[in-house]
């Protein structure tokens, strides 16, 4: 049940901080990121709750993977970057275990 909330919970956050980064400091690429990224993550909770968990599973693995690595290059520059980095990579890793047994 957990496991089908999470890219809800993680694109709501998503569209949240690119619109709070946009807004704070005028930044058109983290407002792109945010909704991009967040758009990824609520199209994965969809295909999660209607039953195609290899493709949900999937898309929120590429969506916490691109966040990871646009997330690398800031991540001295705060406590926001720096969660966003841990956590981006936890998702990745929770959700490449995913993937990589739904393969076997």
């Amino acid at each position: 049940m957990v496991s089908k909330l999470l890219p809800a919970l993680r694109a709501a956050l998503c569209f949240v901080g690119g619109i709070t980064g946009f807004a704070r400091t005028r930044s058109v690429p983290s407002l792109v990121a945010g909704v991009s990224v967040g758009s990824l993550y609520a199209w994965s909770g969809f295909a999660i709750q209607r039953g195609d968990l290899n493709a949900g599973f999937k898309g929120a693995l590429a969506a916490s993977a691109l966040l990871f690595v646009s997330s690398i290059p800031r991540v001295s520059k705060g406590p926001v970057p720096l969660t966003l980095t841990v956590t981006s990579a936890a998702a990745s890793l929770y959700y490449g275990k995913t993937v990589y047994d739904f393969a076997l």
